[in-house]
């Protein structure tokens, strides 16, 4: 452990004679900078880049934005008075008419009597056999089977 120098040494070999001066064989042999400080100054440089790129796109979309508004203001400078004025009156009207179409929506259509009747059968079955469930299965079929024909009638009319 003790013979051996814990940092590596580099021994320059050349298989002609090199015009290096001394001191600068020297000055790279005593530098202490190594290969991980070089990529960390390396980092920070292309950070520092980018982010001063950033800033410079960021100037200029602000620039942009502030330029279209203002064009837009120019554009139409008298709607956005009348909008205001009539604000109030126009919102009443668009809710009134949101709430006529959903009132017009909530309509549902009656069950055909065959589904109500199998919906009733399964509600009796079940009363009945309030500790043994399973035992209402025909019941259930049935009334899957009236809810699958009910269903295919629906796809069928949409489809065609």
């Amino acid at each position: 452990m003790g013979s051996s120098s814990s940092k590596p040494e580099h021994v320059w070999k050349a298989s002609a004679p090199v015009g290096i001066s001394h001191d600068v064989v020297e000055s790279l042999q005593s530098s202490t900078e190594t290969d991980t400080s070089r990529a960390q100054t390396l980092e920070l440089a292309v950070q520092a880049r980018v982010a001063a790129e950033l800033r410079k796109l960021e100037a200029q979309e602000s620039a942009a934005l502030r330029e279209a508004q203002s064009r837009i203001e120019e554009l139409v400078p008298a709607a956005g008075a009348v909008e205001k004025q009539e604000g109030r009156e126009t919102v009443s009207k668009e809710v009134e008419a949101l709430r006529a179409r959903l009132d017009r929506r909530k309509q549902l259509k009656p069950l055909p009597d065959s589904v109500d009747a199998a919906r009733g059968d399964v509600v009796r079955c079940l009363r009945d056999n309030d500790r043994r469930p399973l035992d209402c299965w025909r019941e259930v079929e049935a009334f899957k089977d009236e809810v699958r024909r009910l269903e295919k009638g629906w796809v069928d009319k949409v489809v065609s």
